[in-house]
């Protein structure tokens, strides 16, 4: 009541309140429960037997622990008793009672325990309150939980494996990858990832697709076995659908008896086959798992048996984007492993036009692309050739030098020991590739040609077989054979086109060598017919020759010299000359003169005469080129010396110590118009040598000749210093080393020859009192026994700086000079010999007279001046021609497409 004394509460509220409090403990919200100690009821309200659907009296009397649930049972005994009587009381303790129909209603249990006042329990007081909606909400609460952290696990996963593939440099690295990520995220009993394996020329409809296991972990041997058995059929499933989930049931049973009792003995419930594929939809292969018991750890699986084949949509989805992910991998690192293998293959083929390239012997050559090629592209290698001699023995090579011996038993077994269905005998008769992709026994028995053979085969452990034929122009010239065994793995279509390549290069650079090595060869043979021979023995002399050509990669040019016995047996003809210019026709010229030479030495001519009948048989020889030369004869026994010059530089005489150029007389050289020939005669003492020289051995293009010889001299007196006569090998290594180099402008012919001491003297035609041989001024200088009179006035001395117009003194036509090529054309009729002098050089004098000169002084000074313009002109010539030379290494820049000078 209020102040007033009035019950502010309504009439009918007053009257709820006021109602007994048994009722109200009989239908209470919450269920009320009074148990004794031990747990048994004594008293409950109405709320807790509606709930249960129970009688009061079936209640009372029963333990508390028996209206539970299993799980109840063994929480009230094991936590809630022991803590309530800990603690005295327990508060909200989540147990599943059991209704009388036998469902389960989930409650929250509050407690309390009474006692006396010596603290013995005597009574337990409950209050029992309904959970069925909290319990539904808290389900849902831990599945949502459980999904977040599941789509979380599995969003690691993918980025786990995203990260791992992004590292992964191979295919294998790539599979591993997969497998291990895959069954970790399903919690699979095994996983294995099987790879589709590529077909030449593509998959044909209908047939099973060929795959090799890449990766595989956790399954045992006999699992791998029977998966093995079943992936190439299997493989036609993946390429029609996507995750595909196989309980072990009848169907498996039925399709793959083996795998559904491999899996049955290893307690596996379902296989899962999950596609591996492309950006572009292309299946590459299927990762499998299995899914059942585990052997990762010895814990007791909680999965109710029957349900750990289960795959959720969610688990199938992430196996889905596992397989797009591994696919779009692999075809990265395929991608990125075949530009590797192409610019090996590229590097490789480079190597080889390298090795074709090099200038070497073809079968040097092939020896070493045979063994490039098992270095890079196989690991076997046979080259069959057909040469001019027909099938030759065939280079052999093996990658693993410990199978190289049986590769060099395969020599015996060359094509001609081959039947028809040998793959390399039918890469050469159907001018084709033939590409034996798997090398099988049957394929063994066909190639073997005997038991040996097919031991060798079978030793070698080949898989696969590439035949190309070597062809030029339709022409076979051989086949080339290259093999791959187990460790390296089957050929790719790349490595077809690579050998492909490598045999069109083969036949290329093999067709050019061999056919080089044939001119080669020929070339060789000619030019040793027309290099001189060498110079027989003759008795009281020692005789030594040099020749070094002057062009590059020819044996022979355009000098030459000669040594020749003469009929008779006493005298000996000597000959030392040079052709205009140091090419081919230089060397064709030399060999036909120096035939003739030979020729006309038959009747045994004087020297002077022997020019005189050059330069007349010249018109009828036909030859294209000048030439100068020196002829003598000597008679050994008395050293009775005769020498006449066709424009040519005299011989040096060594003697006692001292050297000296001979004081011959050139005449008119051979191919200008014909002159008289002045002829030398003298003696050549005993113990004296006689050099004779073409102007290769002194000329140069720095220098003038007159410094040549003079380096001549200087180093023949050096050698000559020693005691006792010149050794002619020593005095010609001598004179080669001080005065030519490695780059020669023109070829050298070098004949030196020494009158032994010993030798038996015979008396001369008209005997003398022989001068001192160490005194070189006593050495014989008899005047020209033939001075030419067709010269008039006195005889000029010309020494071996005489220029064109003393060699052409008189004559009529046209020459022409090209470097150093020289040819003379003459007139239809020679006129007569023009007067001796130059008009200009009157002019001159007739001037020097008005001013009050010496006439003959005057003509001095002009002659003298044009001579020294005359050199200088030469001389820059003959650097324009060397300028020329390096511009053009290894030919005459003066030489035409004739090989001749401008004409």
């Amino acid at each position: 009541m209020d102040r007033t004394g009035h019950d502010p509460r309504p009439e009918g509220l007053a009257r709820l309140l006021e109602e007994d409090p048994a009722d109200l403990y009989e239908h209470a919200p919450c269920g009320y429960l009074s148990m004794v100690p031990d747990g048994r009821v004594v008293k409950v309200n109405g709320t807790f037997c509606a709930w249960t659907g129970r009688d009061p009296d079936d209640v009372r009397g029963r333990r508390l622990p028996d209206l539970l649930s299993a799980g109840g049972r063994v929480f009230y005994e094991t936590h809630l008793a022991p803590l309530l009587r800990l603690q005295g009381a327990v508060r909200e303790v989540a147990l599943d009672v059991v209704r009388a129909d036998g469902s389960v209603l989930p409650c929250l249990v509050n407690a309390v325990e009474v006692r006396d006042a010596e603290g013995r329990p005597v009574l337990v007081r409950a209050t029992v309150f309904e959970a069925t909606s909290r319990r539904r909400y808290e389900r849902a609460l831990l599945a949502a939980q459980r999904a977040a952290a599941d789509s979380e696990a599995r969003a690691r996963t993918l980025q786990q494996v995203v990260s791992e593939l992004a590292a992964a440099g191979s295919a294998e690295r790539v599979a591993d990858v997969v497998v291990r990520r895959a069954r970790s995220a399903v919690e699979a009993a095994g996983a294995g990832l099987w790879l589709a394996d590529p077909v030449p020329g593509g998959r044909v409809e209908g047939q099973p697709v060929p795959v090799t296991l890449t990766a595989s972990d956790g399954l045992s041997p006999e699992l791998l076995t029977e998966l093995a058995t079943a992936a190439p059929a299997g493989a036609e499933l993946v390429r029609t659908g996507g995750v595909r989930a196989a309980p072990v049931g009848p169907e498996l049973r039925e399709r793959w008896p083996g795998l559904a009792a491999a899996m049955a003995e290893a307690g596996q419930e379902a296989l899962v086959v999950v596609p591996v594929s492309a950006a572009d939809d292309r299946h590459l292969g299927a990762l499998v798992l299995v899914l059942g018991v585990t052997d990762d750890s010895e814990l007791i699986s909680l999965t109710e048996p029957g349900t750990r084949g289960a795959l959720s949509p969610a688990d199938a989805e992430l196996l889905a984007t596992l397989g797009r992910q591994a696919g779009q991998a692999l075809e990265r690192v395929r991608l990125h492993e075949e530009t590797l293998r192409q610019a090996a293959r590229s590097a490789f083929l480079l190597e080889a036009a390298r090795l074709l390239a090099a200038p070497r012997e073809v079968g040097e050559t092939v020896e070493r692309l045979a063994e490039l090629a098992v270095g890079r592209l196989a690991d076997v290698c046979v080259i069959d050739l057909v040469t001019e001699h027909g099938l030759v023995e065939p280079v052999v090579a093996h990658a693993d030098p410990a199978r190289r011996h049986l590769v060099e038993q395969l020599r015996d077994q060359h094509l001609p020991h081959r039947d028809g269905t040998h793959p390399s005998v039918r890469a050469m008769v159907e001018r084709r590739t033939v590409w034996a992709h798997g090398v099988d026994e049957w394929l063994l028995l066909r190639m073997s040609t005997s038991p040996e053979h097919l031991s060798v085969s079978r030793a070698l452990e080949l898989t696969d077989l590439i035949c190309v034929p070597l062809l030029v122009d339709g022409r076979p010239l051989g086949v080339i054979t290259l093999g791959a065994d187990s460790r390296r793995g089957r050929f790719t279509e790349a490595d077809v086109e690579t050998a492909e390549q490598l045999a069109l290069q083969m036949s290329q650079g093999m067709d050019v060598a061999q056919r080089f090595e044939l001119e080669s060869r020929t070339s060789h043979a000619l030019q040793g017919s027309l290099l001189p021979p060498h110079p027989p023995a003759v008795a009281g002399l020692a005789l030594a020759v040099r020749y070094l050509p002057g062009s590059r990669g020819a044996d022979v040019g355009g000098d030459f010299y000669d040594v020749v016995p003469l009929p008779g047996g006493t005298d000996v003809a000597l000959a030392v000359g040079d052709v205009v210019g140091h090419d081919v026709t230089a060397a064709a010229t030399m060999g036909q003169l120096r035939s003739v030479h030979r020729a006309l030495l038959v009747d045994r001519p004087a020297p002077g005469a022997l020019v005189e009948r050059l330069h007349d048989s010249w018109p009828l020889l036909g030859l294209p080129r000048m030439a100068t030369a020196l002829f003598a004869t000597l008679r050994p026994g008395t050293g009775e010396l005769r020498i006449a010059s066709a424009g040519h530089l005299p011989p040096l005489l060594v003697a006692g110590g001292r050297a000296q150029l001979l004081p011959v007389v050139p005449g008119r050289a051979l191919g200008a118009p014909p002159g008289p020939a002045p002829e030398w005669s003298g003696r050549l003492p005993a113990g004296a040598s006689l050099v004779l020289f073409t102007d290769g051995l002194v000329e140069s293009r720095t220098a003038d000749l007159d410094a040549g010889l003079d380096r001549l001299r200087a180093t023949a007196e050096e050698v000559a210093a020693g005691e006792g006569p010149v050794d002619p090998d020593e005095l010609c290594d001598r004179l080669l080393a001080a005065l030519t180099g490695p780059r020669r402008a023109d070829d050298v012919a070098l004949l030196v020859l020494t009158r032994l001491p010993d030798a038996h003297e015979e008396p001369a035609a008209s005997e003398e009192p022989e001068a001192d041989p160490t005194v070189l001024t006593a050495v014989p200088t008899a005047v020209p026994t033939a001075v030419p009179a067709a010269v008039p006035g006195p005889v000029r001395a010309c020494g071996p700086t005489a220029d064109l117009a003393d060699v052409l003194d008189g004559a009529g036509g046209d020459v022409t000079v090209s470097g150093d090529a020289m040819r003379w054309s003459p007139e239809r009729a020679e006129p007569e010999a023009p007067p001796a002098g130059f008009p200009g050089l009157d002019v001159a004098a007739g001037l020097g007279l008005v001013l009050g000169l010496d006439p003959a002084s005057v003509r001095r000074l002009v002659s003298g001046a044009l001579t020294r313009l005359s050199g200088a002109v030469g001389d820059a010539v003959g650097e324009l021609r060397q300028l020329a030379r390096d511009v053009r290494p290894g030919g005459d820049p003066e030489d035409g497409p004739d090989g001749e000078g401008d004409r």
